[in-house]
């Protein structure tokens, strides 16, 4: 038992739980209302929209997944780096756009701009239950940080687990997306300084970079399969692959959207847009500590154990926990929006659309509520279930089924040519084409090799699934519209797609 680290990791947790209670009453608004309980009634300036989407996307998956595949694997895990720079001046264009639509029509989640754009619940019922079950996954993966910190520190079982999902599904219930605004400030700071403090004191004690790429190289050649670097036509095509498909599938996460609708105007979207790289420098000092870990002789076969057990050899006791205190603190914020994003989808899009159309406002904050509860406890049983080598492959796997979303929600954005019956069909053959390329792997692998002309080309499977639905899309498109087919009516604003930045 890790007494030191524990103690301080204690007490940090029962800090940002009473700032999660304490958010109820932050910029009060009528929490009984959806739109103030799951956008925080789109109140957030520039600042605070910084710290909660870098607190939604940087989370338990930054600091414990990729330096585990970068550990395990070797330099593919670095992929998570490129793809988070690439991701930026693509939505930079994009979300603005679909901020001002949101905001005109008083759009809570994706799905209801989808169901707005092409007048048509099934193709928006499909964008919602992708968004749900994409997220389940993601929100595991952040237990699965909480869960190897907690293991660290020498508390065995899942009943820490537990205990946390209750305080988080508590605080989540009472304030609603005001409490990881409020905790992100707490997180993002207290990465931070994890990160320097890693990145200064950790090589030093191991001897300087050279010695650490150096010892990773040589552990890596003795993992089976052998970690490592870019060496051929074929890891470098999944390594390209899954950098631009995770990019693309970024921001169509249910809480990347819940994120940037919550600010308080398009400026401030844009604003966010340029400023979030910030993370990915950090992203790209944390991806390396798995290297480290192999330098300073960690031997687990829990790779996402890697950093954890790290942080205990090379830091002192109290200092270990406050890293691990960042950590589980990281995998709170992201893991309650991504609850609430899931709520907001099944409150609007599923049970108003097709169980109580006549639903209020109070009534539908009251069913996202307790779907919130619903959804942590699904992602528990989730992870508990769910064994997996590389935590970072819940995140691929949510990838695969959510870029299926990007033909309806960002191409709709630009044009309505696409027919709403042809993007619902060529959403169903990209989401049945990824399941079926996750399968052959025995639901082991994001990686698929397709054979193109004699040719065998490994690439991340979303990828892959993405070129069917769009070619399916197209397809269908030019002949419904042949056909002359009826496409639905538009029910949003021209005005509202100004390009301008």
């Amino acid at each position: 038992m890790q007494w030191a680290a524990l103690i301080v990791f204690i007490i940090l947790f029962a800090l940002v739980t009473v700032l999660g209670f304490v958010a109820a009453r932050w910029r009060r608004g009528d929490l009984s209302q959806l739109e103030e309980w799951g956008l925080a009634g789109r109140r957030f300036g520039t600042i605070i929209t910084w710290f909660l989407v870098g607190g939604d996307l940087y989370t338990a998956y930054t600091f414990i997944a990729v330096p585990a595949l970068m550990y395990g694997a070797g330099a593919m895990g670095f992929y998570a780096v490129p793809y988070t720079i690439v991701v930026y001046p693509v939505f930079f264009i994009i979300l603005p756009r679909l901020w001002s639509v949101a905001k005109k029509h008083g759009y809570v989640t994706a799905a209801d701009f989808v169901e707005g754009r092409f007048d048509d619940k099934l193709l928006a019922l499909a964008i919602a239950i992708t968004g749900i079950v994409a997220t389940m996954p993601y929100i595991a993966l952040q237990l699965t940080g909480m869960q190897a910190v907690i293991a660290a520190m020498g508390i065995g079982g899942d009943w820490p687990l537990i205990v946390a999902f209750i305080i988080l599904a508590l605080y989540t219930y009472t304030s609603g997306l005001r409490a990881p605004a409020m905790i992100a400030v707490v997180k993002d700071l207290m990465i931070y300084i994890t990160v320097i403090v890693a990145i200064i004191v950790i090589p030093i004690k191991l001897g300087g970079f050279s010695h650490i790429f150096h010892s990773a190289q040589t552990a890596l050649a003795t993992h089976t399969p052998p970690g490592a670097f870019i060496t051929s036509p074929q890891t470098a095509s999944v390594y390209g692959t899954l950098a631009f498909g995770s990019a693309l599938a970024l921001f169509l996460y249910p809480h990347a959207m819940t994120g940037v609708f919550s600010a308080n105007s398009r400026k401030a979207v844009k604003r966010n847009m340029a400023l979030l790289p910030a993370y990915s420098f950090a992203l790209g000092i944390i991806a390396l500590l798995g290297f480290m870990a192999l330098a300073a002789g960690i031997n687990t076969k829990s790779t996402s154990s890697a950093v954890p057990l790290l942080f205990i050899k090379e830091f002192p006791g109290w200092f270990a926990g406050f890293g691990f205190a960042a950590i589980a603190i990281g995998a709170l914020v992201p893991a309650a929006i991504m609850s609430i994003a899931a709520s907001n989808l099944f409150t609007r899009n599923i049970y108003k659309t097709f169980f109580y159309k006549n639903a209020t406002s109070q009534h539908e904050a009251k069913v996202a509520k307790i779907v919130s509860l619903l959804v942590k406890l699904g992602a528990l049983v989730f992870i508990i279930g769910f064994p997996q080598q590389y935590a970072i492959s819940m995140q691929q796997v949510g990838g695969i089924l959510v870029l299926q979303t990007l033909p309806a929600l960002i191409l709709g954005l630009y044009t309505r040519w696409f027919h709403r019956r042809a993007l619902l069909i060529g959403w169903l053959a990209g989401i049945v084409y990824g399941i079926y390329m996750w399968s052959t792997t025995g639901f082991k692998s994001t990686t698929y090799v397709l054979n193109l002309f004699g040719h065998p080309i490994a690439a991340y499977a979303a990828i892959w699934a993405l070129i069917v639905n769009v070619i399916v899309t197209v397809v269908l498109t030019l002949a419904f519209n042949a056909a002359k087919v009826y496409n639905g009516e538009d029910s949003t604003v021209a005005a509202d797609y100004s390009a301008s930045l």
